[in-house]
C-alpha cells in the first residue's frame, strides 16, 4: 500500500496513465492542497510535451534522479483524497492482473474525473415555503395572482418541489424570486442524483413478496452473514425468486443504514433490475452502466462515495464504485462471462468483488441457475456456502430439453416440421414462442453454387456474415462490411446463395408461416436504438401471442411470464470448439435460454435441434441436467489439470507480420523456460501455438499459455516475463498482453 505522508514531502511519487509498470517522480507545486499531500490527490502533471491527470501514490523525501531534473506538479486538483477502498481495490487490481497501476487507476475512474473534472455532484434547485409562507394566505399578495398559485403550489408539497417541475407547471423565475423577496418562499441546493432521501423509516414501497419454503431458509441463513465476510452461492433454478431474496435481503442491509452493490452481466438487464428495486424501495436506487452520460457516471459514483445511495446497480465496471459504508456485494448470474473484461485491463468483476468484500468484512452473494465451475468447486470445499432453491415460484418444473434431431430434414428459417408443427400449437394455445439462435444476420455466409466459392472476410480467418437489413457483407470480428456481390469473383456465376441460418432469416420464414402474429427480432442489430430492447420486451409482456425471435441478449434473466416454448435452432455450437470453456458456456446458455419457459401459470417447453442428438454430454444435459454434467466436467478438468484445479495466465502476441508474433513469442517461451529451470518453481509453460483465430483484423495472433497449481507461482513467473518483455527490444515491435485467469482463448 502507498505511503501516507501529510507534511511537505520533497517528491511525489505519480501514478500516470501509461502502460508503463512504474511511478513517475515529480515536485509539489506550491502552495499544495489544504489538508497536505497525501496519497489518492489527482494532481495535473506534465508527460513529455502534454499534460495528464496523474494520481498522487507516495510521498516521499527521496528520488533515483537529479532533484533539480524532476518536473513540477502542475496543479493538484482535489483538496482530498480518493476513497481508501477504491485506492485498495485498484492497488489489488494492478498487483493481482499483473497491469500497470497508472492504467487501472485512469480505467477505474469515470471519464471526467480523469479529465480533471472536480469531484462534486450536480445539483439542483428545490424550492419551498418558509414559516411566514406556511402561515400566508393567497389573499394577501393581492393582485399577484401567479404568485398566489405558486404559493398555492408549494403549499402542496410540503418537502419542496424541484425548480424543473415549477417551470413545466408554467411559473417563471420573477415569480419565484417575489415570493422570496417577501420572505414566502426559500430555495435550497441539492444533489441531482440520491437525494433527497424520504422520510418516515418505513424503506419500502410496496410490500415484499411472500417467500416460499426455500427462499425463506436461504434467506435466513444469509441473515446470519450479514456482520462478516460470507461468500455464499445461492443456486437457484431459473425462476426460483432468486432476485427476490436479493430484495429482502438487501432491505435488512439498508435497515443498519449500509450500502448495496449488485452486479448484473448485461446492460439490456440493468433497466428491469432498477424498476424492480425501485417499484420496492422508498430510497436512491442509482445506476452505473456504459448506456448513461459520462456526467450521468460522476453523479451516480460521487452519490455512492459519499453515501447517498444506498443501492448501486451497475454492470461489469461498477465494481470499482466506492462506497461510504459498504453493506454487501451481490453477484446475479455470476456465472456470465460478461463480467470478464476481453481488452487492456483483463480483470473479472466478480472475483474483484470477492476480494473487495473480504477486504471489507461484508458478505457477498454469488447467484445462478448454472453456477460456474469454479464457484461450484469453492463452494463444495466448504470456501464458499452453498444454498439451493430447487423450485420454481411458478409451482412448475423447469421444462426439460427436448433434443430433435436435425439430420436429414428439410429447413425453413432454420426450423424442421416439428418444430414449426409446435410452434403453431403454441400459438393456438395463446401463448408466446421464443425461437434462440446465436448468429445475427440473415445467413453465416454467402456461396457460390457453381463453384463453391465463399465469402470471407480479407482481414480474419474467418467468413464474413450476410445481412439484409441493410444488404451488407459484415464481418463480426473485425466489422468490416462489404457489398453484396452480383456475381461469384471467382467463376462470374450468378448463383450466389446464403449458407446456414441467422436471426433475420429465422424472422423472414416465421413471418411467412405465421402472417397473422408479430414477429419481434431481438440482437444487436435490432436494438441499436436507444430503449429500442426494453420497448420491445413492453410489447412483448402485454401477453398476446407473439413470435420472439433473439440471440444470447434474450436468454439472461429477462422475465418473459408468457412464453410457453423455446426453440433452440443449433444447440451444437460449443460441443466441439477448441477452447476447453466452451461447452461449460455453451450448456450454461441452453439452461438460461431454457429458463425463459413456463414462468407463470402455464407450464413451458423447450426444444432442442441438434445434428449431434447422441452426445454423452448434451445427452447429461438434457436427461439429468446442469448439475450432473457440471460434475463429468469437473472429473475432466481434474484429469486434464485445467481449471479450476489449477491457475492459467495467457500471454497474447500479435503483430501486422506473422514471422515478428511468432519470433517474439518463441524468444519469449525460451527466456521463460531457461528461468524455470534455474529454480524450484512448478509451473508449465505451453506453446507458443496460433490462436484459435490466427489472424484477426489483419494481425497475427499467437498464444503462450502459464499453468501452475499455486496462485503465487503463477504470479512470480508471470512477472517475470513481463519484466523480460519490458526489457526486450523486440517486444516494441510486437503488442503483447497478459491475461490472468483467461475465460477464452479467442
Amino acid at each position: 500500500m502507498p505511503s501516507s505522508i501529510a507534511s511537505s514531502p520533497r517528491i511525489l511519487g505519480v501514478a500516470v496513465p501509461t502502460p508503463l509498470r512504474k511511478l513517475f517522480d515529480y515536485r509539489p507545486c506550491h502552495p499544495g492542497p489544504a489538508s497536505g499531500w497525501q496519497p489518492g490527490l489527482r494532481v495535473r502533471v506534465p508527460l513529455g510535451r502534454r499534460e495528464v491527470v496523474g494520481i498522487v501514490i507516495e510521498c516521499r523525501d527521496t528520488t533515483d534522479f537529479e532533484f533539480s531534473a524532476l518536473k513540477p506538479v502542475t496543479a493538484c486538483l482535489d483538496s482530498e483524497p480518493l476513497p481508501a477502498d477504491w485506492l485498495w481495490l485498484c492497488h489489488f487490481t494492478a498487483r493481482y492482473y499483473q497491469h500497470a497501476l497508472g492504467d487501472t487507476l485512469q480505467q477505474a475512474l469515470p471519464v471526467l474525473l480523469r479529465q480533471g473534472r472536480p469531484l462534486e455532484a450536480r445539483t439542483r434547485e428545490r424550492w419551498r415555503l418558509t414559516a411566514a409562507g406556511r402561515d400566508a394566505d393567497a389573499a394577501q399578495l393581492g393582485r399577484a395572482r401567479r404568485q398566489a398559485a405558486l404559493l398555492e403550489l408549494l403549499r402542496q408539497h410540503p418537502r419542496g418541489v424541484i425548480g424543473s417541475v415549477i417551470s413545466a407547471q408554467g411559473f417563471n423565475r420573477p415569480q419565484l424570486k417575489g415570493l422570496a423577496e417577501k420572505g414566502l418562499a426559500e430555495c435550497h441546493e441539492e444533489p441531482l442524483t440520491g437525494s433527497p432521501i424520504p422520510p418516515g423509516g418505513n424503506l419500502l414501497a410496496e410490500p415484499a413478496l411472500v417467500l416460499n419454503r426455500e427462499q425463506t431458509t436461504a434467506l435466513a441463513e444469509l441473515h446470519q452473514e450479514l456482520d462478516h465476510y460470507q461468500a455464499c452461492l445461492l443456486q437457484g433454478v431459473t425462476g426460483s425468486g432468486k432476485t427476490e431474496v436479493y430484495l429482502q435481503l438487501i432491505e435488512a442491509v439498508i435497515a443498519k443504514g449500509r450500502q448495496a452493490l449488485m452486479l448484473v452481466p448485461e446492460i439490456g438487464l440493468t433497466p428491469q433490475t432498477l424498476a424492480r428495486f425501485r417499484r420496492r424501495f422508498r430510497v436512491p436506487v442509482v445506476a452505473l452502466h456504459s448506456g448513461l452520460t459520462d456526467a450521468e457516471r460522476l453523479d451516480a459514483w460521487e452519490a455512492a462515495r459519499a453515501g447517498r445511495a444506498p443501492i448501486i446497480i451497475g454492470t461489469r465496471s461498477a465494481v470499482f464504485t466506492p462506497l461510504a459504508r459498504p453493506g454487501i456485494i451481490v453477484i446475479d448470474e455470476e456465472h456470465d462471462n460478461s463480467f470478464k473484461q476481453q481488452e487492456g485491463l483483463r480483470y473479472h468483476a466478480r472475483d474483484l468483488a470477492i476480494a473487495r468484500a473480504h477486504r471489507d468484512d461484508i458478505p457477498v452473494v454469488l447467484g445462478s441457475a448454472t453456477p460456474s465451475l469454479e464457484s461450484l468447486v469453492q463452494a463444495r470445499s466448504g470456501h464458499y456456502r452453498h444454498l439451493h432453491l430447487t423450485r420454481r415460484t411458478s409451482h412448475h418444473a423447469p421444462a426439460r430439453l427436448e433434443l430433435i434431431d436435425l439430420r436429414g430434414r428439410p429447413t425453413q428459417g432454420g426450423l424442421i416440421p416439428p418444430s414449426i408443427d409446435a410452434i403453431g400449437s403454441a400459438l393456438d394455445g395463446g401463448g408466446q414462442v421464443l425461437v434462440f439462435i446465436n448468429r445475427r444476420g440473415f445467413a453465416p455466409t454467402l456461396a457460390c453454387h457453381a463453384c463453391g466459392w465463399l465469402a470471407e472476410c480479407h482481414h480474419c480467418d474467418a467468413r464474413m456474415t450476410l445481412h439484409r437489413q441493410p444488404p451488407r457483407l459484415i464481418c463480426h470480428h473485425c466489422e468490416r462490411q462489404e457489398r453484396l456481390p452480383e456475381i461469384c469473383p471467382e467463376c462470374a456465376s450468378v448463383d450466389l446463395r446464403p449458407l446456414g441460418t441467422g436471426t433475420e432469416r429465422s424472422e423472414e420464414s416465421l413471418t411467412a408461416l405465421f402472417p397473422k402474429v408479430p414477429v419481434y427480432r431481438i440482437d444487436r442489430d435490432s436494438t441499436r436504438r436507444k430503449d429500442a430492447f426494453e420497448h420491445t420486451l413492453n410489447e412483448v409482456r402485454r401477453g398476446e401471442p407473439c413470435l420472439l425471435i433473439g440471440t444470447q441478449m434474450l436468454a439472461k434473466g429477462h422475465h418473459l411470464p408468457h412464453v410457453t416454448l423455446v426453440v433452440v435452432v443449433n444447440a451444437d455450437a460449443g460441443l466441439y470448439a477448441s477452447d476447453f470453456r466452451a461447452l461449460e458456456h455453451s450448456a450454461q446458455l441452453l439452461i438460461q435460454v431454457a429458463g425463459r419457459a413456463g414462468r407463470a401459470e402455464r407450464p413451458g417447453r423447450v426444444l432442442v435441434q441438434t445434428l449431434h442428438p447422441d452426445d454423452p454430454h448434451l445427452r447429461l444435459l438434457a436427461e439429468s441436467g446442469y448439475d450432473a454434467l457440471a460434475e463429468t466436467l469437473l472429473e475432466e478438468r481434474r484429469i486434464a489439470a485445467l481449471p479450476p484445479y489449477r491457475y492459467m495466465a495467457l500471454l497474447r502476441f500479435e503483430s501486422p507480420r506473422e514471422s515478428d508474433a511468432a519470433s517474439l513469442a518463441g524468444a519469449a517461451a525460451g527466456a521463460l523456460r531457461t528461468w524455470l529451470g534455474q529454480r524450484d518453481l512448478a509451473v508449465n509453460c505451453l506453446g507458443p501455438a496460433p490462436a484459435p483465430m490466427e489472424r484477426r483484423q489483419n494481425r497475427y495472433h499467437m498464444h503462450l499459455m502459464l499453468s501452475a497449481a499455486k496462485r503465487s507461482a503463477l504470479h512470480v513467473a508471470t512477472a517475470f516475463i513481463i519484466d523480460w518483455l519490458e526489457r526486450s527490444s523486440e517486444a516494441r515491435r510486437v503488442r503483447w498482453s497478459i491475461d490472468i485467469d483467461p475465460q477464452t482463448l479467442s
